[in-house]
């Protein structure tokens, strides 16, 4: 681990901001202010021991000057100086935290293991490169992400906390309860006896938490798991699918089939959770034209996810997988046959689901043969617009920074039917058919999921409201941005009339700690684990 020490250090000396930086700094910020664009400015003001300013020093000389009541406060001066803008121009800012290292129930042969490790990540990767250099402690992991989002300028009072680490639900239900708490302690900048402590606090802080998404496996999802996540004010779940065809999860020792994942898809859509699926390209036994086919079943078979990650198969000393390829038994795609393979299925991709990622941050260092690109992403977009085609997944058509007039917006339905529901996907959208803000509205059928939970019966479920654009402070509003010029209470109110339409007595919504009281304004009533509203 010397190396990655030495890196986390050099990492810490590059970002401390002496006297002269700030002072350097006032110089770029005022040519800027006058007009000058932030990188040709940057590049005529050098530091004197070579490079130039970073960004985060930029934001804060900004931070001092308007402190200092020097300068008025100039959101536009910060929004140009903000670093990697698009880390929360979907609306909010995601903190992303480990657990520690324990065992996972997967034999996966594709994960690769590292005991310092939870399962299936490295310690160089670099959201596990910060909760390895916290220790995995979740206040410290939380605190550290805060800290250097405020640094480079970026909004933090709407956090989506990510909870990556092996198998979630592998994991003891008490230590469970104290991570999540400790993360809530963490954005409330103060100290809770219990979970339920921390959330109250949570309602009303700073950083709130506008949604909390867990990983784990379809095996593990059970009525009673799902009453558990709800407790812990869980609303979105991540589950590693990795394919759909029983042959090749069996040859790369999944431990369950696709069966198991459709009906683990079908409960948590019952109980309102919004669905990430992971889906692996070139596991064992597939091929370019088998994943083709596999790919299309997420659409056909009923799983319908939310949002997909795209995490093609890579080849690493440190996995099962490696025996494979040394006897010839294994061949990894080349980049060109993944570019291809992603551009062709990406187009399907319905305009409900929205494509996190089609790459892990895996170092290219750690990849025995096959794509070492991490620019994938990119990859496969210039290859789709040499084809003259696009992808029309949410997120290629977030609004994101453009201007939003509200009176130029359409309300769209799209209408689809995932296994044992009817799904409507309400959005407005831009004559450019760019989305401003949708909503999620499942239909349950009459005989779905038995769950057990006295707040959905009757009920039909809003699983996600969300308005995009750069994050906006709570309350404050700014000129063309989506955010608080009332998408989100027109979505609700539409979602009300289809739902009564249909039959449905009452409305329930899976809100996250820090929404509750949006939706409470808006004539929802607590229940047990959702907000209620009657119909």
């Amino acid at each position: 681990m010397v190396d990655f020490d030495r890196k986390v250090e050099d990492w810490n000396k590059a970002r401390a901001v002496t006297p002269e930086k700030l002072e350097a700094a006032r110089q770029v910020l005022e040519a800027v202010r006058a007009g000058g664009d932030v990188i040709k400015v940057l590049r005529r003001y050098p530091q004197p021991g070579g490079g130039y300013l970073a960004k985060h020093i930029l934001v804060a000389a900004y931070h001092q000057l308007v402190a200092s009541g020097e300068w008025q406060p100039d959101p536009a001066l910060l929004a140009r100086i903000r670093m990697k803008p698009v880390r929360s121009l979907s609306g909010v800012t995601t903190v992303t935290v480990l657990t520690k290292p324990y065992p996972c129930p997967g034999k996966c042969i594709f994960c690769p293991t590292d005991v310092r490790m939870p399962k299936s990540y490295l310690p160089d990767e670099p959201g596990a490169a910060r909760a390895f250099q916290n220790a995995f402690d979740p206040y410290d992991q939380v605190c550290s992400r805060l800290e250097s989002y405020a640094a480079v300028g970026h909004p933090t009072d709407k956090i989506e906390l990510l909870i990556l680490g092996g198998t979630w639900s592998s994991y003891k239900r008490d230590y469970q309860e104290w991570f999540v708490r400790r993360c809530f302690d963490a954005l409330n900048d103060a100290e809770s006896a219990t979970l339920d402590e921390a959330h109250a606090r949570n309602e009303t802080a700073a950083h709130r938490n506008v949604g909390l998404v867990i990983e784990t496996r379809p095996d593990e999802i059970t009525p009673d798991e799902l009453a558990w996540l709800r407790r812990l004010g869980v609303t979105k779940v991540q589950m590693g699918a990795q394919s759909l065809d029983d042959r090749v999860l069996a040859l790369n020792q999944r431990g369950h089939t696709a069966a198991r994942t459709l009906q683990a898809a079908a409960l948590l859509r019952a109980a309102g959770f919004k669905l990430v699926l992971h889906w692996m390209p070139n596991l064992l036994g597939a091929t370019p034209e088998s994943d083709r086919a596999d790919f299309a079943r997420l659409w056909t078979d009923g799983y319908a996810p939310d949002e997909i990650k795209i995490y093609p198969t890579q080849l690493l000393a440190n996995a099962d997988l490696y025996a494979y390829w040394q006897r010839g038994e294994y061949t990894p795609y080349s980049t060109d046959e993944l570019v291809n393979l992603i551009a062709d299925i990406k187009p399907g991709i319905p305009q409900y689901c929205r494509v996190n990622r089609v790459i892990r941050d895996i170092p290219s260092t750690h990849v025995v043969e096959g794509n070492r690109r991490t620019s994938l992403r990119q990859d496969v977009l210039a290859e789709l617009n040499r084809r003259g085609m696009r992808c029309n997944c949410v997120r290629c058509r977030e609004v994101r920074g453009q201007a939003v007039s509200a009176d130029s917006l359409q309300l769209v339905d799209l209408i689809y039917q995932p296994a044992q529901a009817e799904e409507h996907f309400l959005q407005f959208v831009t004559p450019e058919d760019r989305i401003a803000g949708y909503l999620r509205l499942s239909l349950p059928e009459s005989g779905g999921p038995a769950l057990n939970m006295p707040d959905l019966e009757g009920a039909a479920l809003i699983r996600e409201v969300h308005v995009y654009g750069q994050a906006l402070a709570v309350g404050a509003g700014a000129e063309g941005a989506a955010q608080h010029i009332g998408l989100g209470t027109a979505l609700l109110e539409r979602a009300a009339e289809l739902a009564r339409a249909a039959g449905f007595r009452r409305l329930a919504v899976i809100a996250a700690v820090g929404t509750r009281r949006y939706y409470e304004a808006r004539g929802f009533e607590r229940g047990e684990l959702y907000l209620v509203k009657p119909l």
